[in-house]
């Protein structure tokens, strides 16, 4: 039951009703937009990117089915790169989610792990070494507490002073914000509104 197995069962006909966690659909983003930090980086600074053969077992909606969306494709047919490029939205929420059914195997089915380069010499590196999968490095995301405190709308003043605060010498990256999600001082949801930040105006590519 919950919101995501009532979400799969419409939008998969019931498909995966009866079955269990390791057979339900993974979950990623199409990157039409080709941006170096994968195409949904709301969730995170790292991603896997699938290698093309994974597309043929793939699903897109737009927007994310959390909305409910009406609108569906497949790699061979579908609408949502033009839908999706005639909506306005914001940057964090820019993104055609994706569904694999099936494995997603790090041996066979990952092109790459991309990491920011804020964990270049790391444990995060070594322990991603190992995985059996190519590593490769975007750009990375910094973002300057003058920054920050120029948004106090986009998530709220108190995320903006969280921020703030968790920032060392004034910056903030995604290691100091995963240092922060883990250490358990402060409400996760919170920590989360500051890496909007960080993924929203942080990216050093732009």
């Amino acid at each position: 039951g919950g919101d995501r197995w009532r979400w799969e069962s419409r939008i998969f006909d019931g498909a995966y009703d009866e079955g269990g966690a390791h057979e339900r659909p993974v979950y990623g983003a199409l990157n039409f937009r080709r941006k170096p930090a994968g195409g949904a980086p709301r969730f995170g600074s790292a991603h896997f990117r699938l290698t093309p053969q994974t597309l043929a077992r793939t699903t897109f909606c737009y927007p994310d089915s959390f909305f409910e969306p009406s609108d569906f494709g497949v790699a061979a047919r579908m609408g949502l790169i033009e839908l999706a490029l005639a909506d306005h939205q914001d940057e964090l929420d820019d993104y055609i989610e994706a569904q694999v059914h099936g494995p997603v195997r790090l041996d066979s089915h990952v092109e790459a792990l991309v990491l920011d380069p804020c964990y270049r010499g790391t444990a995060v590196e070594a322990a991603a070494l190992r995985l059996g999968c190519p590593v490769e490095w975007h750009p990375g995301f910094r973002l300057g507490v003058e920054e920050l405190r120029r948004h106090p709308g986009y998530r709220g003043r108190e995320y903006v002073d969280l921020g703030t605060q968790l920032a060392v010498d004034g910056v903030l990256d995604p290691r100091i914000v995963g240092y922060a999600a883990r250490a358990g001082r402060h409400d996760p949801q919170a920590v989360k509104k500051v890496w909007h930040y960080l993924a929203r105006f942080g990216a050093t590519w732009k």
